[in-house]
């Protein structure tokens, strides 16, 4: 039987910033006409862990991609960036090359994907 062995903590890779793709009753479905959504998922997975979220309340902004800082960028300050209405191939090869730089906190935001930031609202309590 094989010896399982933790690794040490100067073996463990920092985890990399991360992705949330919204896809339930509006992202990521015919409602949003033109766009390949296993596409679009398929190539942000090539840049980072992506999770698949089921509605995320912001439906006026499908298809709704929310990019989350890596653990260390977080704890220096960086917060998720939420972009809307990335419906075209060329937003998705903007925010993966921002990802694969190291996204929020690490590397500066590409100009051209401020036109997809927007501020979710916040949930009543």
């Amino acid at each position: 039987m094989p010896v399982l062995r933790t690794p040490a903590l100067s073996e463990v890779q920092p985890a990399p910033c991360r992705i949330v793709v919204c896809r339930d009753c509006c992202c990521g479905t015919p409602k949003v006409t033109g766009v390949d959504h296993a596409q679009q998922t398929a190539r942000l997975t090539e840049a980072a862990p992506v999770r698949i979220a089921d509605c995320l309340d912001v439906c006026d902004q499908a298809n709704v991609i929310v990019v989350q800082p890596s653990a260390a960028a977080r704890a220096a300050g960086a917060r998720p960036v939420w972009l809307g209405l990335v419906n075209d191939p060329d937003a998705t090869e903007d925010i993966a090359a921002w990802v694969r730089a190291g996204g929020p906190g690490v590397a500066p935001r590409p100009d051209i994907l401020d036109l997809y930031v927007f501020t979710p609202p916040r949930k009543g309590r």
